[in-house]
């Protein structure tokens, strides 16, 4: 039996979605330790799934699909899978490509072959835009990936499977005292699926090259810099910015620079002196704020006052970055 175990993450926002600049998309965020997801594989002669965490059961019909996938791409007869955790789903915080990733080196750690969790990510749908995720699974760290050629992706990406992972662009540990709040708001979920693919292409279609223009001065010589030098305050600053900058594309997709209700969220937490810098993750609803250890009990609480200003009931977490990739063992 194989275990695998891997951490959501964060994404700030991406570098270009205009089409007026040669690569499309490059996504900005970082790996974090919590949630988890952990999955465990077995040989069988059939796909198997059993879900032991509560979830409703389309978490068990994804599960099965990337398990069938899997199996097909590894030429295997089969597997059994128990999910013993998962992330939250369509929160912002990365959990379909950590899921069908896991499910994938699962079933190739116990059939003794090898995942290729890159090359194959795209047979399992992953990878189409941002490639954070992936980079995530494999090492984690403060990411940035390289986008996709303009030409090739226009619009739409080509079909599933026929698009190459976005390679890393550039990685940086993150320092061990910085921590991150993330604050769940208990509202809908954020845009998956056909929902999520329609509002990209509409804001790719409407996005101005300068905004991306903007965006990669703040990556170049702030966030960057920022986090190569491990100053906390100015990495926040400068993340939240490019998140600000992404919600100008976003505006009229989802209601605002931030989905209703996490702008009330964000702006409460621009005010807390525990925290630097706050945006929404992804399509939300999710938020973060960059902290470090010392202030991590008063960023807990600043997370807290920040949902009830907004009126609203939620979960509220300090965790910290995640330098390593996804944990696959014998169980």
């Amino acid at each position: 039996m194989a275990r695998v175990v891997a951490g959501a993450r964060l994404h700030f926002g991406f570098a270009n979605l205009s089409l007026s600049h040669e690569r499309l998309y490059g996504g900005v965020g970082v790996a974090i330790d919590e949630p988890t997801v952990e999955v465990l594989a077995e040989p069988s002669s059939t796909i198997d799934v059993e879900i032991r965490t509560g979830e409703t059961g389309s978490l068990r019909v994804d599960v099965a699909e990337y398990a069938e996938r899997a199996c097909e791409i590894l030429d295997v007869s089969g597997a059994s899978i128990a999910v013993r955790s998962s992330i939250p789903r369509h929160a912002g915080l990365g959990s379909g490509t950590q899921i069908a990733l896991a499910t994938l080196a699962g079933v190739a750690r116990a059939h003794d072959r090898e995942a290729r969790v890159r090359e194959r990510a795209p047979r399992l749908g992953r990878g189409g835009r941002s490639g954070l995720g992936v980079a995530s699974f494999e090492a984690g760290g403060f990411l940035l990936d390289a986008g996709h050629p303009t030409a090739r992706f226009t619009t739409k990406r080509p079909p599933a499977g026929e698009w190459e992972v976005p390679a890393v662009a550039a990685r940086h540990a993150i320092p061990d005292d910085w921590r991150f709040l993330v604050v769940s708001p208990d509202v809908d979920p954020g845009r998956s699926g056909e929902s999520e693919d329609k509002s990209i292409r509409t804001a790719v279609e409407r996005a101005e090259p300068e905004l991306a223009d903007r965006i990669a001065g703040i990556l170049t010589r702030r966030a960057l810099p920022a986090v190569a030098d491990g100053r906390a305050e100015a990495f926040g600053e400068a993340v939240a910015e490019i998140g600000r900058l992404n919600g100008a594309w976003y505006a009229d997709e989802q209601g605002g620079v931030y989905r209703p209700p996490v702008g009330e969220v964000v702006a409460a937490l621009s005010d807390a002196p525990a925290v630097h810098g706050a945006g929404q993750s992804s399509w939300g609803p999710a938020v973060y704020a960059v902290t470090d250890a010392d202030r991590a009990e008063a960023a807990r609480e600043a997370g807290r006052a920040a949902l009830e200003a907004a009126g609203v009931d939620g979960r509220v977490r300090i965790v910290r970055g995640r330098n390593r990739g996804a944990r696959v063992e014998p169980a």
